[in-house]
């Protein structure tokens, strides 16, 4: 009788970005069933692998922990960093050896999936011209950040392109010039050199910042605004080297007539611009809006801006539409919301005109949410949006219906309350809310609230109704006027100066 022993099994197990659930319900077995875990870890010991794993660990299986003499500081073995992760590899392939011709399984595991980027790969080719092996696909952290930001990586004929960050720059920007889509990994120290690449093709403002993606300490932000200040100044920036820059594909709309996407900016800020804004900004062909606005985007290389004024808003929506139909892809912006007083309906009115032009529309922090938050809550509870602009509607109407909200006990987000045209409509509606509010009703009175920070020309001050004096509004001011439930008090600040803070409870008496 032989008694020779049968040799293990060497598993590849991919274990997915991070969350234990994502791993697959084969490696699970696997891992469960296995005689030796065997994993990597920094010199802290600390192994990402095995807290992963952990749930599909069973008691007394043998563990090889596999533990780096070096990751990024110095070394003095005399082959530098590469001799020492040679000898480093050879000997874990030794240990992993004496199991498996002892005839035990071993299950070596590995983050994502075993053959992308991994260091499983290191012990694949030392050891699979002795033992048998089998790979367990892991989902990648590509799949993970994509999903974490929610937004499609690539579509129809997009091409992908999987770039380590330790490229040198040239090479980035070449690579990124040249694809729809593009993933940079191993960012860590190298994320400086990846942002610069970035910012020089024109894809910074696409793209996506993904921290950890699926673990509890995932992280998602625009690539812009990581790193901002040391980018500006050449500074290197170090991020986890479990971090990835992701830039979506370009795919246009398949309508045959092109379409419209009418996008809101926020109130000012590019710090309050959601990532969709951007996103459909940098993939249109042509911007039409008011100057002002434009030039808050910036111009592109290969897009082309059509400003007009304030007031052509008929005519901008013309535009769009006609653009539309010979093919192109076009953003029509608004500040703010564009379907809160702005150009979504005048460009949804105008498409009624224009079949087969398709229209979306792209929603954004609003006027009124901006100016709320710089005093606490004064919209906590039901509110009214009202314009005072008889621009479009006569002001018998914006009388009925600040007085149906008045009666309401409605507070109020006032829009458009002045202009260097319309001077008296801000003492009218006063009057008219005094007949069924207190005159000690707070009123927030907001001048180019625009940013997370407050920025030139922003005034923002707390008067009582009786109080409010029209000539301290215009075009630029947005007034909320609390109900009687609204609270306004004095609240602490930074120092020793305080500020105002006004709220409305959710709760109502009775």
């Amino acid at each position: 009788m032989s008694t020779e022993t049968t040799k293990g099994t060497l598993y590849g197990v991919g274990l997915g970005p991070g969350d234990p659930e994502l791993v697959t319900v084969k490696a699970a077995r696997l891992i469960g069933s296995a005689d030796v875990v065997a994993y990597h870890s920094a010199k802290h010991g600390r192994s990402i692998a095995r807290g992963i794993a952990e749930p599909y660990l069973r008691e007394g299986q043998l563990e090889e922990h596999l533990v780096y003499p070096v990751t990024t500081e110095t070394t003095e073995h005399p082959g530098g960093y590469v001799g020492a992760m040679e000898d480093f590899y050879a000997a874990a392939a030794e240990r992993i050896a004496a199991h498996l011709d002892a005839g035990r399984d071993v299950a070596l595991l590995a983050e994502g999936d075993p053959l992308f980027y991994s260091s499983y790969m290191h012990m694949h080719t030392r050891l699979t011209e002795r033992f048998d092996a089998v790979i367990v696909p892991g989902v990648t952290s590509v799949s993970a950040a994509s999903a974490a930001t929610g937004t499609p990586l690539v579509q129809g004929d997009d091409v992908l392109t999987i770039l380590p960050g330790t490229l040198p720059v040239a090479e980035l920007e070449r690579r990124l010039a040249d694809t729809d889509a593009a993933v940079v990994l191993k960012l860590g120290r190298s994320y400086s050199r990846v942002r610069e690449a970035l910012e020089s093709t024109g894809r910074l403002d696409e793209a996506y910042y993904v921290e950890r993606a699926s673990t509890d300490r995932q992280r998602v932000s625009p690539a812009r605004d990581v790193g901002e200040a040391a980018g500006d100044s050449g500074a290197d920036v170090k991020v986890p080297y479990f971090s990835l820059a992701m830039v979506p594909g370009r795919s246009r709309s398949t309508a045959s007539n092109g379409s419209v996407v009418v996008v809101g900016l926020g109130p000012g800020d590019s710090d309050w611009m959601t990532p969709q804004s951007r996103r459909e900004l940098a993939a249109a062909t042509d911007l039409i809006g008011y100057g002002p606005y434009l030039d808050r985007v910036g111009a592109r290389a290969g897009q082309h801006h059509h400003p007009s004024d304030n007031t052509d808003e008929p005519a901008r929506a013309q535009l769009a539409c006609k653009l539309a139909q010979e093919g192109r892809t076009v953003a029509v912006v608004s500040s703010g919301d564009p379907g809160v007083f702005a150009m979504a309906t005048a460009v949804l009115e105008e498409a009624k005109q224009w079949p087969g032009v398709e229209v979306r529309v792209i929603p954004a922090m609003t006027a009124a949410q901006a100016v709320a938050s710089r005093v606490g809550a004064p919209l906590g509870h039901d509110y009214a949006v009202i314009s005072l602009s008889d621009r479009l509607k006569p002001w018998d109407v914006i009388a009925e219906r600040l007085t149906a909200a008045a009666k309401a006990d409605l507070a109020l987000a006032i829009y458009n309350p002045a202009s260097a045209t319309r001077t008296w409509q801000v003492g009218a509606m006063r009057e008219l809310l005094l007949e069924y509010r207190d005159p000690s009703t707070p009123v927030v009175v907001a001048r180019a609230v625009s940013g997370a920070q407050p920025g030139p020309g922003e005034r923002v001050t707390v008067v009582r109704l009786a109080d409010l004096d029209p000539a301290q509004v215009d075009m630029r001011t947005m007034l909320i006027i609390g109900s009687s439930q609204t609270q306004w008090y004095a609240g602490s600040a930074a120092g020793d100066s305080t500020e105002d803070r006004v709220f409305t409870p959710r709760h109502y008496p009775g």
